[in-house]
């Protein structure tokens, strides 16, 4: 019984290691999406950000078609290390 018992404890400890490394991954994750989430915010303008609360209210998905003269920053590669999502 106590073989049983070792087995499942290592077990549950190696599943919780996993379970720590994604948490930590998901939180690095989300500091870097806030990051960019608030420099989209301060390089919109107050007519693109009115633009998006209205889109939001009404429940529509964003025009896939930027305005001219708008200019995006390119994409952060995704983080490495993307193990499986439960």
């Amino acid at each position: 019984m106590d073989l049983v018992k070792s087995h499942l404890m290592y077990a549950v400890r190696e599943e919780v290691e996993v379970l720590k490394e994604q948490i930590k991954e998901l939180i690095e994750k989300n500091s870097q999406l806030e990051q960019e989430n608030n420099l989209l915010k301060t390089l919109a303008s107050p007519e693109q950000l009115a633009q998006f609360q209205a889109q939001l209210q009404t429940g529509s998905p964003p025009a896939t078609s930027q305005p001219q003269g708008s200019t995006q920053p390119p994409a952060q590669p995704a983080s490495q290390g993307s193990g499986p999502t439960a």
